[in-house]
């Protein structure tokens, strides 16, 4: 480490070695993962772990294999499927889709895939951009992270977690065991990634 890292980590300003999230570390845990994505994840994620207590082990590993599995290995930040699929949203009261389109145009976009008009307007006023105004841009990698960091705080995730529950972690973030078998194998992969 050189000598301003370690300065760095001793102020507080970058995590430990070994919990650093690197464009490296995420292809070992999704080697086929989107360049644009995968640096886009790594560019901010340690800032934003730091700010929304994403500082261990644990914390770190359920966080990236959620985030590995919604996003189809770093592969995606939107729902795939088109506009007949999307309808299925449509007119969802516990969504806030309240108008006509709304279930097309609030369709599952970013690291968590955001759904819904209501849940546009809510992350969007956490993160300071108005996303039900311009909902595609909750699929760009930056603000992405700014939305499942939120999401992760304002759920929080982090006892989940820190229970090492990849169950009561994937309901917390998808509402039920979608995918629980894959998301198991993508946070036993982060495991042993960070260490």
């Amino acid at each position: 480490m050189s000598l301003r890292g370690i300065v760095a980590y001793i102020s507080g300003t970058s995590p430990q070695p070994e919990l650093a999230v690197t464009r490296e570390r995420l292809l070992r845990l999704t080697p086929s993962g989107k360049a644009d994505i995968v640096d886009g994840v790594a560019q901010r994620f340690d800032a934003l772990a730091r700010e929304h207590d994403v500082s261990t082990r644990l914390r770190l590993c359920h966080f990236l294999a959620q985030a590995a599995h919604e996003t189809d290995g770093f592969r995606t930040l939107e729902e795939y499927g088109g506009a007949s699929y999307f309808l299925r949203y449509e007119g969802r009261q516990d969504l806030g889709n309240t108008q006509a389109g709304d279930g097309i145009r609030y369709h599952g976009r970013g690291i968590f895939q955001l759904t819904g008009r209501a849940n546009y307007r809510r992350f969007g006023k956490i993160i300071g951009i108005d996303l039900e105004a311009v909902p595609e841009r909750a699929k760009e990698p930056d603000i992405s992270l700014l939305v499942a960091f939120a999401y992760w705080s304002e759920r929080a995730i982090s006892a989940a977690a820190d229970a090492d529950d990849v169950a009561a972690v994937t309901k917390l973030i998808n509402g039920g065991r979608n995918g629980l078998v894959e998301r198991a194998r993508y946070l036993a992969v982060a495991k042993e990634i960070w260490v």
